[in-house]
């Protein structure tokens, strides 16, 4: 086989249609484009959205929606996932070391969902009214953080 030998299939390659080169060809006279009006002229087009004049649709419909800047410092843990932490102190630095908050987070929260197996100490971490009642039934306690 040879480079010059070897051809695309059949049927594969279109040929390019070639306007405004007659009636008989049929693309002549305005080849396509129709009438007058803006997009038929040459250079005449419009930004994407333009409705002539009239309100485009993005702008006649009401804005929806928000992205919360704080959501994605703020983590949430499940009490049942506190089996996972190796020592007993829970911490937001203990959290991140076992893959529980990512590492961007700089705030984390326990909420009641699921049992305690152990007793552990909370410490800087907030805990929903249902988690920490659970927490102090293990017996485990709370501490709050320091002041930085």
């Amino acid at each position: 086989m040879k480079l010059n030998s070897i051809s695309p299939a059949a049927g594969s390659k279109k040929t390019r249609l070639r306007v405004g080169r007659g009636a008989s060809a049929g693309q002549g006279k305005t080849c396509g484009r129709g009438v007058k009006g803006q997009r038929a002229r040459k250079g005449g087009y419009h930004k994407v959205g333009f409705e002539g004049g009239q309100m485009p649709l993005q702008r006649r419909l009401p804005k929806s929606g928000f992205r919360s800047k704080v959501a994605p410092t703020v983590a949430e843990v499940r009490l049942s996932e506190l089996a996972k932490l190796t020592g007993e102190i829970v911490s937001l630095e203990s959290l991140k070391e076992a893959n529980l908050v990512p590492l961007h987070a700089l705030r984390a929260r326990i909420v009641l969902s699921g049992k305690v197996a152990k007793a552990v100490i909370v410490r800087g971490v907030h805990l929903t009214k249902g988690a920490r009642a659970a927490v102090e039934a293990a017996g485990g306690k709370l501490e709050e953080a320091a002041a930085v």
